[in-house]
Parts: C-alpha cells; structure tokens; sequence
C-alpha cells in the first residue's frame, strides 16, 4: 500500500471463500463502475484467502467480507462488513478535502 499512497485510493475487498455472496456481489458492483473508480484514482485489490500472510489482511485484522477504503493519505477512510454501492463510496471520497481540491483544478 506504500507505494500507492498519495497516488491512489486503494479499495480492498475481503472474504474466507472466493464464493462468498457478498463477495462476488461488490466485486461485481466496482467492475460496472469503472469510470468513476479510474475518475477517483481508486485501484481495487480483492483477498478470498483467509489463510494469506498478505499485509493488509494481517493489519486490517478483517474477518468474513469486508471492504476498506484507504485514503490517498494512507489512512482508513471507510470499513463496511456488507457491499457498499459504488455511488456511495463516490460520496464518501467526494467529500474528501483532497478530493475537493481535484476535483477543482487544484
């Protein structure tokens, strides 16, 4: 996630199986939204194994499904144990003051 921070929005998507309906739902829901994840800088990262050492995984302590917005800052902006829509995770980063500012030119 370091090398992502004040360049992009991660957005990771937890679950223990790869089945998992939640799962498969919001990972759904991210790919019909494309546009507005690129217009975001959101990169979207998925983790269907509970038993991964991956980092974010061990730090975020996520169990079952569970989605994690991380700021451009590097810090956690939104943590949802059901699919968030993407409007609004938009909202939610739309209202960022980083974001602000982009979104004005700055």
């Amino acid at each position: 996630m370091d090398a992502l921070k004040w360049r992009a929005r991660p957005v990771l998507v937890f679950a223990d199986d790869p089945a998992n309906a939640a799962y498969r739902a919001q990972l759904a829901l991210l790919r019909k939204a494309r546009a507005g994840l690129e217009e975001r800088d959101i990169t979207v990262f998925s983790d269907a194994d509970p038993g991964s050492s991956e980092a974010p995984r061990a730090q975020l302590k996520v169990e079952g499904f569970t989605l994690v917005l991380i700021g451009k800052d590097g810090g956690v902006k939104l943590r949802a144990d059901s699919p968030v829509a993407p409007e609004d995770l938009f909202r939610t980063i739309d209202r960022m003051p980083m974001r602000q500012r982009e979104m004005s030119g700055e």
